[in-house]
């Protein structure tokens, strides 16, 4: 994709001009939501100048043309997958998942036992370690849950991740991150070609992955009793979070539960209200609010 005679940078980072960093922060906030500020420069461009040097591309000027051509959307999906942020592990920030198992699954649990429908969304589920967790805690108390109409959606914006969370393998379970009682219920150990730990067929059919981007159209029907979406929103601007929560209420059933992340706050949104229900857990109120307009599968 180079002019004969221009030079590439064989390793190590390649600068970034202001045009071309302006318009890719531009880019990435339109098609993901994230804000790219200065503080995020450095980011950029240890994480793009490799992709520079794949492509044969000698500077940032040439990408930032190239990805914003309408016919490469594929290359905009690679994009996200090399900017996004995934540091997520098993039943992490733990008082979640015991308000969940707690609190919340138990009337759900009961509503399908007597042939109701529940409904859970992983909403940035990343490598699945979110989603597979949500599902162990319901086995825990329903046992026959793929029996039931129980069914956990886990989404995230980066196809990389959810291809890895759909394997089900893991290879960096960290000690004491699943209960030794939990792993060996739910796990397939290690064997002699391999030293990664596999889901089991129990978690695996409870859960159905998929790409998505939650700035865009949301194909689901019907709504949700619990949604998880923790550390996502923070790399939203304010105006961007708000747009979220009120979406997220519209899909939520009235008394459904929202669980964030540790350092995010959500505020009641016009008519669709949340109030507290726990540490960065909340509740939409009973009330009943307008659904917000959304596009059907």
């Amino acid at each position: 994709m180079t002019s004969p005679g221009v030079k590439i940078a064989l390793d190590g980072p390649i600068a970034i001009d202001e045009v071309s960093f302006q318009r890719l922060a531009e880019l990435v906030r339109n098609e993901t939501g994230i804000v790219l500020g200065d503080n995020k420069r450095n980011l950029v461009v240890s994480r793009l100048s490799r992709r520079l040097r794949d492509l044969q591309m000698p500077d940032f000027a040439s990408y930032t043309r190239h990805i914003c051509a309408r016919e490469n959307e594929e290359e905009r999906r690679f994009l996200t997958s090399l900017l996004t942020t995934n540091v997520t592990r098993f039943f992490r920030e733990n008082h979640h998942f015991d308000a969940l198992a707690k609190d919340v699954l138990p009337p759900l649990i009961e509503r399908a036992q007597h042939g109701g429908r529940v409904r859970i969304w992983s909403a940035g589920c990343s490598s699945g370690e979110e989603p597979y967790s949500i599902a162990m805690k319901v086995l825990e108390l329903c046992p026959d849950a793929a029996r039931r109409d129980i069914r956990i959606l886990a989404t995230d914006i980066d196809p990389k991740v959810i291809q890895k969370a759909r394997t089900g393998s893991y290879t960096n379970l960290v000690d004491g991150d699943v209960p030794a009682a939990l792993l060996s219920k739910y796990f397939c150990p290690p064997n002699n070609d391999s030293n990664a730990w596999c889901v089991s067929e129990k978690l695996r059919e409870l859960i159905t992955f998929g790409e998505l981007n939650l700035l865009r159209d949301w194909p689901m029907r019907g709504l949700f009793d619990v949604i998880f979406c923790r550390n996502v929103v923070i790399y939203f601007d304010k105006q961007t979070q708000a747009l979220l929560w009120s979406r997220f209420s519209s899909v939520l059933s009235p008394g459904g539960h929202l669980f964030v992340g540790h350092s995010e706050r959500v505020h009641s949104v016009g008519d669709n209200q949340f109030e507290g229900a726990g540490i960065t857990q909340y509740r939409r109120s009973d009330a009943p609010s307008k659904i917000a307009e959304r596009t059907p599968a």
